[in-house]
């Protein structure tokens, strides 16, 4: 879907003219300032607009302290982060950036705005306004007109080299805006190397697919594309797992993103020995127990559909009596307690035993026999 690009830039100058952070930086910056990347992007295509990236030739922080004296910075990179009447703002330095081998972060130094533009990812992310009224776009790499194709474009042959997660974000941004890759694109593609960079900077990537909408066809590109390994059927089972946590008995029972992340990577031994059917409510209390959320709900998607009764009803039986009860009856302190308690909700799930009198008549002769 070619998102519907505003011809006379009414959006994106809506955004420039009345966000909080921008309109205050108008009347105090005393220099220029640009907005950056993701906002353009999204403000020209009519997507909402979370994050505002300002871009300025020398050092944000003096400027970033006329928002907020308690600011964050990263030296880095030279940004520092703050939240301007709940929006999260970030000012950066115009900056180079050369990468001493591939994968490796890069090394940073001051540049100017054009610099700061072709070290980014895809030309639609490569385009700058700046916040001063009827300021003219900036885009010097056709970001526009990649924008209005719906194609993905890298700045240059080395950018997949130079930084082989960007090819997880182009999986990320082809699944939300249903983008193609430019066929150069493509190519590059072909030969990227995720395993030259630290696996803490794939996870990060895979978990901001995650949290994404349209998360598995992001996952089904990167797939297809060669980027990451795993079976199909993952896919499937994540995908039903989704299903079953928007509506019915079992809605958020667990995180999206983590049901996602370990529906597709993760280890299913666990959840695998859940499938076959217990014998009785007792049982099936006990084997639910100490397992995760993420796990449960993996199960079920998988076929365990005895969980649907535990996360209705077995789940939430409680006894009437407590271990209190049970030492103030005199049954010693120590794991005889709960063993005892164990006995007597075994007896209340599968036989019906009801009432702090028969529970404690149960546990009482449970305790008993296990100190023989």
């Amino acid at each position: 879907m070619t998102p519907g690009i505003d011809p006379d830039f009414n959006r994106l100058a809506s955004l420039v003219w009345t966000h909080p952070a921008i309109s205050r930086l108008r009347e105090t910056a005393g220099q220029p300032v640009f907005l950056v990347g993701g906002a353009i992007r999204d403000g020209l295509a009519d997507f909402q607009v979370d994050d505002i990236d300002l871009v300025i030739e020398g050092d944000p922080v003096p400027l970033a302290r006329t928002l907020d004296p308690d600011l964050k910075s990263n030296d880095r990179f030279g940004t520092v982060n703050l939240v301007v009447e709940g929006h999260p703002v970030d000012i950066a330095m115009a900056r180079t950036e050369t990468y001493p081998r591939p994968g490796a972060l890069p090394e940073v130094t001051p540049g100017k705005l054009q610099d700061d533009l072709i070290r980014r990812d895809f030309t639609i992310n490569a385009m700058a306004i700046g916040i001063e009224r009827d300021s003219e776009l900036i885009d010097p790499f056709g970001g526009l007109a990649d924008l209005r194709s719906g194609v993905l474009r890298v700045l240059h042959e080395k950018s997949f080299e130079d930084d082989p997660t960007r090819a997880l974000r182009a999986a990320r941004y082809a699944a939300r805006f249903e983008f193609d890759l430019e066929p150069r694109t493509a190519e590059l593609m072909m030969n990227v190397n995720l395993g030259s960079v630290s696996r803490d900077r794939v996870e990060s990537e895979l978990r901001l697919i995650a949290l994404e909408e349209n998360a598995l066809e992001a996952l089904r590109l990167a797939r297809l594309w060669g980027l990451i390994d795993f079976e199909e059927s993952r896919l499937d089972l994540a995908g039903r797992a989704i299903e079953l946590i928007e509506i019915g008995p079992w809605a958020e029972a667990a995180p999206r993103e983590a049901l996602i992340l370990e529906a597709v990577f993760g280890d299913h031994d666990r959840s695998a020995s859940l499938l076959d059917e217990p014998e009785s409510p007792w049982e099936a209390c006990r084997r639910a127990r100490g397992r995760s959320p993420v796990e449960l709900v993996l199960a079920r998607s998988a076929g365990a559909t005895w969980l649907d009764d535990w996360q209705q009803d077995w789940r939430w039986v409680e006894l009437e009596i407590t271990g209190a009860d049970l030492l103030a009856a005199g049954v010693p302190e120590g794991p005889r307690v709960g063993v005892a308690l164990d006995a007597a909700l075994e007896a209340k799930l599968n036989r019906g035993v009801c009432g702090s009198d028969a529970e404690m008549e149960v546990a009482l002769k449970a305790a008993e026999a296990w100190a023989e």
